[in-house]
């Protein structure tokens, strides 16, 4: 899985810490739903039962595969 340096920083703070990569790929392969932001960046979502069905939020880059962020979306509605 290809990650932006911003990825890799972010992922050390204690509220993303908990999120497994492992979480993030079956996000991008089988997100619930995907929006394109205004700059081109990809947001998908998807509820994971690990995590209480917690809905994690990813997103990639306009290239659809370089992972840039991924955190616990409190606001999202299935």
């Amino acid at each position: 899985m290809k990650t932006t340096a911003y990825f890799e920083a972010i992922r050390t703070r204690p509220d993303r810490a908990v999120i497994q990569l492992e979480w993030v790929e079956r996000v991008l392969r089988n997100p619930v739903r995907e929006s394109v932001q205004a700059d081109g960046r990809i947001r998908r979502w998807a509820a994971i039962s690990e995590a209480e069905g917690r809905v994690l939020r990813v997103v990639v880059l306009a290239d659809g595969e370089t992972v840039h962020n991924a955190f616990f979306d409190r606001g999202f509605k299935l």
